[in-house]
């Protein structure tokens, strides 16, 4: 009997290979030959630490802080171990279940009953039973088999989304870090320009009380030293909101977003290097951590037509037992007390009122919007680096005009002074070239800004200093 249950049981085991669902393959894309708007001179941004592109050891230590301290960064980790968990548990479903029983009991029967037992049978019997029971489905279609691929791909997929978060939470930090330093400029800007017109203001009162100038003259100088003043405060309260939105990215305690501070660089420096993609354009269907992410979906979608398609055939089940049992403690371990059973089960499905079917047309609609997703990632993988190429380029050419401008109503403004000073020009003129002196530096400020940022966003677009996550095995062809 025990060769009757076995033997069928290991044919269905040699021929358990046999899949009933579709064989993965990446879609079709088409994809271009080279990339547009590159720099002809510039950086690869190489390694896990891209930012140290930039040079600035104080950034450099915020985006470490930020990496082990952000609490979207540690939620996106606490959900891959929770896919990485789901796929052990899935893998674990391709093993033979085993597990130990003990049991007493203790009964007694009616010594009135209408079927009374014999003299010999005690009324009140003990029973002892220990036993070890196996239970194994075999995977004849591979149901069990594409669940597994399935969580597989889901941990590639929350590993990717780990990586995009990663690669976020650096360039955020990056950009808020030199918005950070464009204020502190700005705010220095506005000072000196600040200072500069007090002095003058108040040489002015003095030859307004001698009566050299008139009253509509020092109006117009209090007016214009007002108007710089005006500026001040809200430049003070933007720099304030942003290092506290800096403090929640680097993932401070709430007492330290409160009275910390962050530190940085005490000058603007020099704009950042350009970057320079390297490899063809087809390289960031590996690189691109969203891309990666969008195709793990597809494959996991993929993996479940198999699974569902396959609840469709029969399942194949082997049980068993073996253990003793016996009246007393005793004999429990005894030869003549053991027992043990194995036993070989078939369902199939007959009748589920189209349920299976709907399943089966169900995932085979998520496999269909797994697709489109995937061509949206592409699709936008290669808009957003196609912009940051020609950003980066715009943004630098936007710096230098404003530093070229900056630098020459610098020594306008210092020109201006001297044509005041021998009295070839009012104090008036000299206002006027202040005021806009003050602006451009502003204006250089922010552009400054505008292209260190460029420089990250073009970063983050192609997948994050070209290290991102490596090819992902496939799920397992059947």
């Amino acid at each position: 009997m025990k060769h009757r249950i076995i033997g069928p049981a290991a044919l269905a085991a040699l021929i358990a290979g046999c899949a009933v669902g579709p064989a993965y393959q990446r879609p079709a894309v088409e994809l271009p030959p080279a990339w547009q708007d590159v720099p002809s001179q510039g950086i690869r941004a190489t390694g896990d630490r891209w930012w140290a592109l930039y040079g600035d050891p104080a950034l450099d230590k915020l985006v470490e802080e930020a990496l082990k301290h952000n609490q979207d960064l540690a939620l996106a980790a606490a959900r891959v171990d929770e896919a990485r968990a789901l796929a052990r548990v899935a893998d674990s479903q391709l093993l033979p279940a085993v597990d130990a029983t003990f049991q007493r009991d203790r009964a007694r029967s009616s010594d009135r009953s209408a079927i009374p037992l014999p003299p010999s049978v005690p009324l009140e019997r003990n029973d002892y039973r220990a036993q070890l029971n196996v239970s194994y489905e075999v995977d004849l279609w591979g149901r069990l088999r594409s669940a597994s691929d399935a969580a597989r791909a889901d941990l590639f997929a929350t590993q990717a989304a780990r990586e995009t978060v990663r690669i976020a939470l650096a360039t955020e930090v990056a950009r808020a870090y030199f918005t950070l330093v464009a204020l502190d400029a700005q705010v220095a800007a506005t000072r000196r320009s600040l200072a500069l017109r007090g002095d003058g203001l108040a040489l002015q009162k003095v030859r307004h009380k001698a009566g050299l100038i008139n009253d509509f003259t020092l109006r117009q100088l209090e007016a214009e030293v007002a108007a710089a003043q005006a500026q001040l405060p809200t430049l003070e309260s933007g720099r304030t909101a942003q290092e506290a939105a800096l403090a929640v990215l680097l993932g401070r305690s709430p007492r330290a977003i409160m009275k910390g501070t962050v530190a940085r660089r005490g000058e603007q420096g020099a704009p950042a290097a350009p970057v320079v993609p390297e490899g063809l354009p087809s390289d960031l269907l590996l690189r691109r951590p969203d891309v990666v992410q969008a195709e793990q979906g597809l494959i996991a979608a993929n993996a479940r037509i198999a699974e569902a398609r396959a609840a469709l055939f029969p399942r194949i089940a082997l049980t068993g037992y073996l253990g003793s049992e016996s009246a007393s403690l005793g004999d429990l371990f005894s030869a003549p007390a053991r027992i043990w059973s194995l036993a070989f089960g078939l369902a199939q499905p007959i009748f589920q009122g189209g349920r299976l079917f709907a399943e089966v047309e169900a995932v085979q609609a998520r496999e269909r919007q797994a697709v489109a997703q995937y061509q949206k990632a592409l699709q936008q993988a290669f808009g957003e680096v196609r912009q940051g190429l020609n950003t980066q380029v715009k943004a630098r050419e936007a710096y230098e005009a404003e530093n070229a401008r900056a630098v020459a109503l610098a020594d306008a403004s210092r020109l201006v002074r001297i044509r005041y000073e021998n009295g070839l020009v009012s104090q008036l003129e000299v206002i006027d070239a202040d005021r806009n002196l003050l602006q451009a530096e502003l204006n250089r400020s922010d552009a400054l800004r505008v292209q260190r940022a460029a420089v990250a966003d073009l970063v983050k677009a192609l997948g994050g200093g070209w290290q991102g996550l490596e090819a992902t095995p496939l799920a397992r062809q059947h």
